[in-house]
């Protein structure tokens, strides 16, 4: 069985720096290259310069074994080595006039293929465009997928069952459903029909306890802070909003399905209505997470403002609502008949918190609403998801098309990668959304482009 050597680029280590222990057995070899490049981060407060910095760490921990020069062997019995990097040719660097840290890393991986014929060599790259020129002068070249799901089988949150006209005659009378149906997940929800052209499906959803499906316990239509669902996947939506015993609810969806309004929506019911959390905690990335909002002047809030318009948009269209509902049954809020959402804020019901400062908090008894989710990698999500104390309940909502972030697609990101390994507790709940609900012109461009 041929040897297999792999060379990374730097974007591998920088997007996971335990990446260099993720292939088993096998040579992994880092061009001094991408190590000039890491330590161009290292001072960094973001995301990055964390990653550049453990990057030294394990590689100095790995010295101490032995000579990276000539190789250290890891404990999956793989080594690493770390090598001086050459150019790919004279002719070769005539042609390629782009980066020329990317071909002096590509000319080290075609060094080593042609002088290790009896072994695979593969440059391993997250930046297409490198692969792209390593396919060009004879390299093989593959990105780096250890964390990756095949998009077009995410984890929907629901399925349609046809039943049959007995078994949908069972649950209306009884009000439960043995689950014959084959693997369903926890708190997966079930569209129940007759036959095919059944326009009028029963949704229940399912409990993994004791293999039943039941009807919808915490939301049937009834208004939540002012609006109520619109289409079937916005009342399972809210289901899960309201369950205080799902812990993590992601929410997916192309623009306009409604997954921040109802999240927030059901955040404010949650928080403010019942009192079951202590306060809303809304955020959202800021391109790229991490990255400080700078030292212009002002305050925290002045400065993170303008990255959470897209919230305050909704959040007033929902206290515009309630106001509404307040001047009809003369009702009021903190004595107000028209509270806004600075009083929201004073009164520490609502905090909207940059992603930047949310590390090594700890926060119990909390909803926490995590916008634009897609943005984030897997790490930063595992970051995020272990904030969470006693009582929390963590709100993830994005649309894995729209992704700002080099390196990140809609396979490989935190949001999409949490749907799939999470799909299987019983703690955590996932709906799909699909159908527009923002405009008729907003459904076409989503729909369209």
């Amino acid at each position: 069985m041929r040897k297999k050597i792999f060379v990374l680029d730097t974007n591998v280590l920088i997007h996971n720096p335990r990446s260099m222990f993720s292939f088993q057995d096998n040579t992994v070899v880092i061009p001094i290259t991408v190590i000039e490049e890491v330590d161009n981060f290292k001072k960094n407060v973001d995301e990055k310069g964390r990653n550049a910095r453990q990057i030294g760490r394990y590689l100095d921990d790995l010295r101490k074994l032995g000579s990276l020069r000539d190789g250290v062997k890891t404990e999956n019995g793989g080594i690493i080595k770390v090598m001086l990097s050459r150019k790919i040719s004279d002719t070769t660097t005539d042609i390629l006039i782009t980066d020329k840290n990317d071909n002096l890393i590509i000319g080290t991986a075609l060094h080593i293929q042609n002088t290790n014929s009896n072994e695979d060599v593969t440059l391993v790259s997250k930046d297409a465009n490198v692969r792209i020129k390593a396919d060009a002068v004879g390299l093989q070249a593959g990105n780096f997928e250890t964390d990756r799901i095949d998009f077009s089988e995410l984890y929907q949150g629901y399925k349609t069952i046809i039943a049959g006209e007995e078994k949908i005659a069972e649950f209306r009378k009884n009000e439960f459903l043995k689950n014959t149906f084959g693997t369903i997940y926890p708190n997966q929800f079930a569209i129940l029909k007759n036959d095919e052209n059944d326009e009028n499906p029963i949704i229940v959803r399912y409990s993994l306890e004791n293999d039943m499906f039941y009807p919808l316990r915490y939301y049937q239509g009834q208004e939540i802070f002012g609006i109520t669902a619109r289409n079937k996947e916005q009342l399972m939506s809210f289901d899960l909003l309201l369950d205080p015993d799902v812990q993590l609810v992601s929410l997916v969806g192309i623009a306009g399905t409604g997954k921040t309004l109802i999240a927030l929506a059901a955040g404010l019911d949650q928080v403010v209505e019942h009192n079951n959390y202590k306060r809303l905690i809304v955020s959202r990335p800021i391109f790229p997470l991490g990255k400080d909002i700078g030292y212009l002047p002002g305050s925290k809030a002045e400065k993170f403002n303008p990255w959470m318009q897209p919230i305050f948009d909704n959040m007033e269209l929902l206290l515009s609502g309630k106001n509404e509902k307040n001047d009809n049954d003369n009702g009021k809020i903190f004595g107000k008949k028209n509270a806004q959402l600075e009083d929201y804020l004073d009164f520490g019901f609502i905090e909207l918190e940059p992603l930047t400062y949310i590390r090594g908090r700890s926060l119990p008894n909390q909803y926490i609403i995590i916008d634009e989710a897609q943005n984030l990698t897997p790490h930063e999500m595992k970051t995020i998801i272990t904030r969470a104390g006693e009582g929390t309940k963590i709100i993830l909502t994005g649309d894995p098309y729209q992704i700002d972030i080099p390196y990140l697609d809609s396979e490989s990101n935190g949001l999409s990668i949490s749907v799939e390994k999470f799909k299987n507790e019983k703690l955590v709940g996932h709906i799909t959304l699909t159908k527009g609900e923002r405009s008729e012109l907003a459904d076409l461009a989503a729909k369209f482009f």
